[in-house]
Order: C-alpha cells, then structure tokens, then sequence
C-alpha cells in the first residue's frame, strides 16, 4: 500500500478548507468523543454509590415495612395502663411523704383550736409531755450513776470511813473524782466499794440516760400559763419536738438491741437533746447542770428554721422552711464506743415505723406508716476523759468510748399536718398573707 504523499494530503485539507461547515461538525464530533469517554465512567461509578447506599438502604426499610404488623386496635388500652402506673406511683410517692408526719399526739384536745378555755388542757399537755419522755427512758432500759447518798451509806459501813470521818457532799452530780485525787482521804477499800457501787449501777442498765438531760422536761416541770395563744404555739413547738427526742431514744434502742448492760452496750450514755447549742467551752459544747440548766431550759424549745437566723449550724442542705416543708434544728450529744460512731449516725437517719389513728381525732383505724425525716448537718467526735469530773462515777466498760455530737434538721411536710396546724402558726410562718 502505497502512503500519500504530502502534497495529497494539502489537497485533502484544501477540500475541508473550502467546506468549513464539515470542519466545525468534525471538531464538535471529536470533542464529544473525548468527553464522552470519563462521563461514562463516571455515570458507571455514580450508579454504584447509589446502588450502594440509596436503593439498598430503601430496599432494607422496605422489607422491614413489609415485614412488620400493623398497631393493634387496641394497643391505647395498654398505654393507658402504662400511663396509669406512672400516675399511681407518683401519687404513692406524695402519699408516703405525707404519712411521714402522720403522728400520734400527746393531746387531742388543743389542736387545731382548744375547744376547752381552761388552762388545765395546757397544764395536762406538759404532763403528757413528761410522762411520755419517762415511757421512753423505760423503754431503752435506762440506768443513772449512783447518788451520792448510796456512796455515803456504803461507804460509812466501813471502819476507814469512820476513821477518816469525811462525808460526801449531798447532790446529785458526783464529786468522788476529787476524792480518788488524794490518797490521803480515800484508802483502797474505800475506791474499791465506790467501784463496785459504780459497777453495780451500769450493770441494772443498758444505757445511762437521765430525764434532766432531755429537752423539754424540766420546761414543762417549770411552765406557767402565758395566755392561750402563746399556750398553744408552745404545745405545738414542743409536739414537734417531742417526735424528735422519740426518733433519737429509737435510735440509741435500736443499737442496744440485745445487751443488757451498759458495759456492753454500743451506745453508752445520752449526754443531752436540745434545741440550741450549750455553753462552748475550748470549742467544746458542754451540757449544763444544776440550777443554770434549770434557767437554760426556758431558752431551749424548738422552732421552725426560716433563715440563716435560726440555724444551729449552716445547712449544707440549704433548707430552710418553705410552702412545702417545715424544717427544725436539733443537736444531740451522745457517748459510743469507737466502732459505733457510724452505726449509729446510719440508724439516727434510718427509716422508723410509727403509728396512726387520724386527725383531729384519733377515733380511726389504727395505721402503721414509716417515716425517715432526719439528716446530719454537722458531726463532732471528741475523746472522753473517763477519770474526769463529768464521767467519774459512771462505767463504760473496757472498749474505747468517744463523745459523738450531732446537729441534724428535721423535715416536716406541711400536707401531713395542715389539718391540725394552729392558725396562729401559720399567721407567724405567712405574716404577708396576714
């Protein structure tokens, strides 16, 4: 085959020169033969990411439609049992802290308003009071240290007490630590007996526990009737707090639970309940005694906490009483074994069953409801000096024993009690709505 020369070529172009309308239609045919070629792999490439993700994405959604059933007709029924559950349940929660201050009164004759004007229904409340605060003291079993006279008649019996002719003076806090400091006024038969004695004492209890140191009772011992409405919001207050010393003899009652003696006793000794704080010494609170604690006594009731004026220490709860809740303060002072610190602080904030007959009468069905009502604010562990003036007569067996110190809050819920709350109460706590 024989390849054209070059002029035969020029003679091929003059041909598309002189027909320049075949030469732009041959130019856009080559142009759409080199675009033609990636646009088909990328339509190739397009078509398989689609495939990929789309169509088999909707193919799986479409198979699972098919393949589901359709809502029955009566599926409403069981959401509406769904939904009813939730209501019940919130409303057993509302019904649970309501029941929490359920309680039982010492009177039902002064709230919400004494139909009775004479004041014997008040002077019959701080019997009641008292009388209530002795049943606890039973209850847990408790014992005192010896009196001094029991000391005095034991220790007269003997010849070195009358060889020495010294006498213990009369009262009822011990002063047989100063004796033990000199030997020169004791011998050893002498201490000897006064062990014993000591011994004998914490042996007939499981805890030492005295009426003087409770709150509330010597108040109601000295109380004169200051006119009806102060008389009523007194009863109310110490209602309250009645409930409270209950929660703390149930606790130190619960801990105790089957041992006889103080020496083997968890709990060892309530030191005091109240409502404010004592005298501190070396920041260190002490409980009075004698005739201050007799004038203190008159200062210490319980009230509502509504602001940082009231408070015994900073809440780290930040509650203060509100529309919803009633708060009070309280501090208890308690002796432990070592080991019992946080058993017992456990078992103050544990749940408790109480019972209950309704209000303003108690003429109902008796009901057991449970409440748990108490947080600790503030917590104070200090070593206890047993040979020292205020533990010198009393016997905490071999373990080690520390003095526990707590300021707790107390949560009332203001729907479980409304139907007996004074109006005079609720004057004080809403003085604008007034």
């Amino acid at each position: 085959m024989e390849i054209p020369g070059f002029k035969a070529i020029l003679q091929k172009l003059s041909v598309l020169k002189n027909n320049s309308s075949l030469l732009v239609a041959l130019i856009i045919a080559m142009i759409g033969i080199v675009l033609l070629i990636p646009a088909q792999l990328m339509s190739s490439k397009l078509k398989a990411q689609i495939k990929a993700g789309s169509v088999q994405k909707g193919e799986s959604i479409q198979r699972q439609l098919q393949g589901m059933n359709a809502v029955p007709r009566e599926q409403w029924k069981e959401e509406q049992k769904r939904q009813q559950f939730y209501a019940e349940d919130a409303n057993q929660i509302r019904d649970l802290a309501k029941q929490t201050t359920q309680r039982e009164l010492l009177s039902y004759k002064i709230f919400p308003e004494p139909a009775d004007t004479s004041a014997l229904i008040y002077e019959d409340f701080g019997k009641q009071f008292r009388a209530g605060i002795e049943q606890l003291i039973a209850k847990v079993s408790a014992t005192d240290c010896p009196l001094d006279t029991e000391i005095e008649r034991a220790l007269q019996s003997t010849s070195t007490r009358s060889r020495f002719g010294m006498r213990r003076p009369p009262s009822r806090t011990s002063l047989s630590s100063h004796y033990r400091r000199s030997s020169r006024l004791m011998s050893d038969i002498d201490m000897t007996i006064i062990d014993e004695i000591c011994r004998g004492k914490a042996k007939s209890g499981s805890v030492y526990a005295h009426t003087a140191d409770i709150s509330g009772y010597e108040y109601w011992r000295e109380y004169q009737f200051p006119g009806k409405d102060q008389a009523v919001k007194d009863c109310w207050y110490w209602q309250l707090g009645y409930w409270i010393i209950e929660d703390v003899i149930d606790t130190i009652d619960s801990m105790n639970a089957g041992s006889d003696s103080v020496l083997t006793s968890p709990v060892k000794r309530l030191m005091n309940t109240s409502f404010m704080l004592k005298d501190r010494m070396f920041g260190r609170r002490r409980p009075t005694r004698g005739r201050l604690r007799a004038k203190k006594s008159l200062e210490d009731k319980p009230g509502y906490v509504l602001s940082e004026d009231e408070v015994l220490t900073k809440p780290c709860s930040a509650r203060f009483s509100n529309e919803d809740i009633d708060v009070i303060h309280f501090n208890v002072i308690v002796l432990v074994r070592a080991d019992a610190v946080l058993p017992f602080m456990q078992q103050l904030c544990s749940a408790k069953e109480h019972k209950f007959r309704g209000y303003p009468f108690d003429n109902g069905p008796e009901q057991t409801f449970e409440h748990n009502q108490i947080m600790i604010l503030e917590s104070s562990v200090q070593s206890v000096d047993t040979e020292g003036f205020e533990h010198a007569d009393y016997r905490y067996g071999e373990a080690a024993v520390v003095e526990l110190d707590l300021i707790c809050e107390y949560i009332f819920n203001k729907t479980g009690y409304e139907d007996i709350t004074p109006e005079s109460i609720k004057e004080d706590l809403n003085p604008e709505e007034e």
